[in-house]
């Protein structure tokens, strides 16, 4: 379940007591915004995962000040900084490539470890997937919160090899 299934889902555990009564929500696939509309006080104790929250560290904290100034101060989920990461990764694998040509500059990609304020030693394998780390969140209850944006608290850190299925278990017709 994911959107405004999910999110009046969690709003009608919320309005249930269901959370106050001791069981614990998880999101499969929540954004910032879908936390944001929600409110803490519905949304509270909420997991989730997610491979990047703007106020992790200085790095993600000064591009969500970049984005935030461009946004009415909304901050940036994780898809938001994902397209801007992988656009900026693939800019960098043509200059390095000398070239467009998209098998020497996939070629580049691959081998180039994935290193911004998103994701660190990430690894573009040849079936398509971003290796990086995932981080096990949990929404702040309002008491919790700094501000309109300080949504979540991170729990964990999943190391990338953990969080996704090895490759030679995909049955990618892309890996030969």
């Amino acid at each position: 379940m994911a959107g405004s299934d999910a999110t009046n889902a969690i709003k009608q555990a919320a309005e249930f007591g269901i959370v106050s009564g001791g069981q614990r929500l998880a999101g499969l696939l929540l954004f910032l915004n879908d936390i944001h509309s929600l409110g803490l006080q519905s949304a509270q104790g909420l997991v989730t995962t997610v491979p990047f929250y703007w106020d992790m560290n200085d790095e993600t904290r000064a591009f969500a000040k970049r984005f935030m100034a461009r946004h009415k101060g909304a901050a940036p989920d994780f898809a938001q900084a994902g397209v801007y990461g992988s656009t900026l990764f693939y800019l960098q694998a043509i200059k390095a490539a000398g070239t467009d040509d998209p098998d020497v500059v996939m070629a580049k990609m691959r081998e180039t470890p994935i290193n911004d304020f998103m994701t660190k030693n990430g690894v573009l394998r040849p079936d398509g997937r971003v290796v990086r780390d995932m981080y096990l969140t949990e929404v702040k209850k309002p008491g919790e919160s700094s501000g309109e944006w300080d949504l979540l608290k991170i729990l964990a850190t999943i190391p990338g090899k953990e969080a996704f299925r090895p490759m030679e278990e995909g049955d990618c017709p892309l890996v030969k």
